[in-house]
């Protein structure tokens, strides 16, 4: 004979009140097995773990709608599992990007406003994000005579905010936003990409080709650089090997742009005793990029959790290719 338990019992053995069991029996989500002749309900055991269930499935979030599906085998547990997975998930990112911005706000007494500033900035989504930056690279890129391709490598130009950001990469992301929606950066940066692409030749080297062969020549540099701090010699065989490349490199990077052959000889003369004029004009456009962009690009890092740029690191040293070049 099946044992029966009154409804007080089948409260007492899975958590849920009186109220809570009736409710889910008038719903119709777990009804009473029977009832006695006072009309009292009774539950059987699987009736009771049926409602055990129904009490862990509400601690978890699940609705009395979503409940009813599961019991009625309209759905399965693994799908109202992985469905209410996602929503936890999700509110476990906001809680703990509200914990960054509340961390933050401690840790700098900001007032209400720039809390206010802050939760709004957490709380974009990635669509938010996006945009925001989307509309920085069109505005500073509109007019710009150069391949679009370029345009679309300056437009990749922008960090990944984690799920779940440290209060540095909050801090960060707050003061990149601030940044690109400031007037006089957005003018700083139009006026220096406008400048530096003013030559009739600026849809020729900003070409997928050409941004290809700069890449290239610019990892033959990391490696030289690399080998000059290891305390490789120009002279040697490892030196001038890599100096070899770097000088093929840049005469097929001038071929490509001017449309005539390079003078390997002349290059390598000029890459032996490098103009000082041109040099320091050369030393000049960098430090107005770095001026312009670097901090740009060390929020960007922080934000993505990558290595922050080195400012200071200039890659190989100019007496190190000359010598090179000398050995060749």
């Amino acid at each position: 004979m099946t044992k029966l338990y009154p409804i007080g019992d089948v409260a007492r053995r899975t958590g849920l009140s009186v109220s809570a069991i009736r409710f889910y029996a008038d719903e119709g989500v777990v009804p009473p097995t029977s009832h006695t002749d006072g009309g009292y309900r009774l539950y059987d055991v699987e009736a009771v773990a049926r409602l055990e269930l129904v009490r862990t499935l509400r601690d978890l979030g699940a609705s009395v709608e979503d409940v009813r599906r599961l019991l009625a085998d309209e759905t399965s547990l693994h799908d109202l599992a992985t469905t209410h997975l996602v929503i936890v998930e999700r509110q476990l990112r906001h809680l703990k990007a509200r914990r960054a911005v509340l961390r933050t706000i401690v840790g700098q007494g900001g007032g209400a406003r720039q809390a206010a500033l802050m939760h709004a900035l957490v709380s974009m989504s990635d669509e938010d994000r996006e945009r925001l930056l989307d509309d920085f690279w069109d505005e500073v890129t509109d007019g710009l005579t150069v391949h679009p391709s370029f345009v679309e490598h300056l437009h990749r130009l922008r960090p990944v905010l984690p799920d779940e950001p440290e209060t540095e990469q909050l801090q960060a992301w707050i003061a990149l936003a601030d940044m690109v929606q400031d007037n006089d950066f957005r003018r700083e940066v139009r006026e220096f990409l406008h400048s530096g692409f003013a030559s009739p030749k600026a849809l020729t080297v900003t070409s997928p080709e050409i941004m290809e062969r700069v890449e290239a020549h610019r990892l033959i540099e990391v490696e030289a650089a690399e080998a000059e701090r290891a305390g490789v010699a120009p002279d040697s065989p490892r030196g001038q090997e890599i100096a070899r490349r770097m000088l093929d490199s840049l005469a097929g990077l001038t071929a490509a742009v001017t449309g005539a052959p390079a003078e390997p000889d002349e290059l390598k003369r000029t890459m032996s005793a490098p103009d000082r004029v041109v040099d320091e004009t050369a030393r000049q456009a960098v430090a107005r990029f770095g001026a312009v962009l670097d901090r740009y690009f060390a929020l960007m890092a922080t934000i993505s959790g990558t290595p922050v740029p080195d400012p200071s690191d200039t890659g190989v040293s100019e007496p190190w290719i000359a010598a090179a070049m000398t050995a060749l």
